[in-house]
């Protein structure tokens, strides 16, 4: 059985976890906790899914639900994350609710929960919505609420050609080719219709894997393994560019004019980069994301600060500090004009318009931005609070710079290393970056053995 509930909502194996009751039980917590404040809204929920098998059940039964205690709903039926978000600012709604397990594989499902303002629940909000979830079903009305459908993807789309950075047509004028990997699920026609919006013409833009049959033709997360055969079509075609998305396209990875991968980390950098061309302001990103960023950000003059890791986390920090940008190293461009939440829409937008204003192609525009390499590793521990506590006690390297604001980070001139609690299995996930992939794996190396040493220390 595999259900993992969390303060952003609930995923697992759809039949092996996650069933009809347990949607219905979050769905209903969620259902009331809307219903309990934000009274000078309508009582809407927007409920949008991505492409899975399995959508389409789980959709009928959340739409029931929130039905069964008097809520409204719109159904915006297939929908990448972002558009289901924009459709709750359009419907003044008080939440929306996103059926996607996002990079996860087919048979996984899950709930994303929005509030008001379409973004995920604070920490505070998702804790009253799980404590609900544990109560015994609140009693339903007499009131039962209507369902309508309703596509958004239109006016989100339109929405983005209402940015000030948005002009088509120097984009139009360099005739791109653009391959789409749509991974069987909602980017396909998504980044499609953008793409068009923007000024391509449909018979430069190819989609591999458009059909939204939610049966993925690779493993849903867009990394470089997995889109080998992404690559090659890229190169074969002769297009401009590729861009990949995962199945509810929120994320959004590069690939150039040679078939050559362009790491995530790098979609959120070419997006601040093309920004602060035209607008200053501070830049927000999670402790885990590269210091690319960080380096253009000093080409410009430009401040950026670092979250937890989390979505949510970004985006309470990009409020406080009142971020003209946003975003995440796994492909995450978060533009607060638009809405608080990753967008690979938007950040294909950008990136087209970069490279039609600079002149130049992807290949040539990745070779003027920093290059460093990002390992990803983890350690399984017998007490990993302890461990990470007696790293953080010191002593640090020299020149070491420490943050416990999530984890234990210790940041150097040209390199990091932040260590981590997982939230779904007893390891400390050990991130680094250096300027070359030896000395990124040898940084890796030497804190794994640290926090095993002290973790063995501990339990001597």
């Amino acid at each position: 059985m595999t259900l993992i509930a969390s303060i952003s909502g609930i995923r697992g194996i759809f039949g092996a976890g996650l069933d009809a009751g347990v949607l219905a039980r979050y769905t209903l917590a969620f259902g009331q906790w809307a219903l309990s404040r934000q009274h000078h809204l309508p009582p809407v929920v927007v409920v949008g899914r991505d492409a899975r098998i399995s959508g389409e059940v789980c959709a009928e039964i959340v739409i029931g639900t929130l039905r069964s205690v008097g809520l409204d709903v719109v159904d915006a039926g297939l929908a990448a994350t972002p558009t289901v978000a924009m459709g709750v600012l359009h419907a003044r709604a008080r939440g929306g609710i996103v059926l996607s397990a996002s990079h996860n594989p087919q048979e996984w499902n899950a709930l994303k929960l929005l509030n008001e303002k379409s973004e995920f629940l604070s920490k505070e909000q998702g804790e009253r919505v799980m404590v609900a979830a544990g109560r015994a079903p609140a009693r339903h009305g007499d009131r039962f609420g209507v369902c309508r459908v309703r596509s958004y993807l239109a006016m989100h789309v339109e929405a983005i050609a209402a940015l000030d950075f948005f002009d088509a047509v120097p984009v139009r004028k360099r005739r791109f080719r653009v391959l789409v990997d749509g991974i069987n699920s909602v980017g396909g026609e998504a980044i499609a219709a953008l793409l068009m919006r923007c000024g391509v013409r449909p018979e430069d833009i190819t989609v591999l894997n458009g059909e939204p049959t939610g049966r993925f033709a690779h493993p849903a997360e867009p990394l470089p393994e997995n889109l080998e055969d992404t690559m090659q079509a890229v190169a074969a075609s002769d297009c401009d560019l590729g861009l990949a998305v995962d199945p509810d396209a929120d994320r959004l990875a590069l690939i150039d004019e040679h078939g050559t991968y362009v790491s995530e980390e790098l979609t959120q950098v070419i997006a601040a980069d093309f920004l602060w061309r035209r607008h200053s302001g501070p830049f927000v990103t999670n402790l885990s994301s590269s210091c690319a960023i960080d380096d253009v950000a000093a080409r410009y003059g430009q401040e950026v600060h670092r979250s937890a890791v989390g979505e949510i986390n970004v985006v309470k920090t990009m409020q406080q500090v009142g971020a003209i940008l946003g975003g995440e190293g796994n492909g995450g461009v978060i533009v607060p004009e638009l809405h608080f939440g990753r967008d690979a829409l938007v950040a294909s937008a950008m990136v087209l318009q970069h490279l039609a204003e600079q002149g130049c192609t992807l290949g040539e525009l990745r070779a003027t931005l920093p290059r460093y390499a990002l390992t990803k590793n983890k350690v399984r521990l017998s007490n990993p609070d302890a461990a990470l506590g007696r790293i953080a006690a010191g002593p640090l390297d020299d020149g070491g710079m420490l943050s416990t604001i999530d984890g234990v980070k210790i940041s150097f001139a040209k390199s990091w290393v932040h260590l981590r609690q997982s939230n779904t299995e007893p390891v400390v996930r050990i991130y680094s970056e250096a300027q070359t992939r030896h000395e990124a794996d040898a940084l890796a190396c030497r804190y794994a053995a640290l926090l095993q040493a002290v973790d063995k220390d501990g339990q001597g």
